[in-house]
This record gives structure tokens, sequence and C-alpha cells, in this order.
């Protein structure tokens, strides 16, 4: 349970990368969310089932 007020998004929710993060390894490409989240610099997601989320990048559109 997230000890935050308010609290962080849960796992499963849409806007799951907003909570706090715990602990930031930049050296290695990682950052571990509140809600259990290991978020990944290319944007990817590893969630606390197992789930893994593509990267998930903005797509630049033509000049």
């Amino acid at each position: 349970m997230c000890p935050h007020v308010p609290a962080c998004p849960d796992a499963e929710a849409p806007d799951r990368e907003k909570a706090r993060t715990l602990a930031c390894h930049p050296e290695q490409g990682w950052s571990l969310l509140c809600n259990g989240v290991v978020l990944f610099e290319d944007t990817g997601e590893l969630l606390p089932s197992g789930a893994a989320i593509e990267p998930h990048r903005p797509v630049v559109g033509a000049a």
C-alpha cells in the first residue's frame, strides 16, 4: 500500500507512470516506482504482475 498522500496510482491504472520514484538507476536504465512498476528509459514497463508493456515513445510527425 502506498504511504503517500494522495496515494500514487495503482500499477494497473492508465496513469501508473505518475507514481513516485523509489529507486532510480539511470546507469542501468530503469527506475522502481512506488506502485511496484519498473519503468525503463526506453519507456517500456514491467508491472508487478509480470506483464510487460512495450515501449510507447511519442511518434514525431514529419516537418
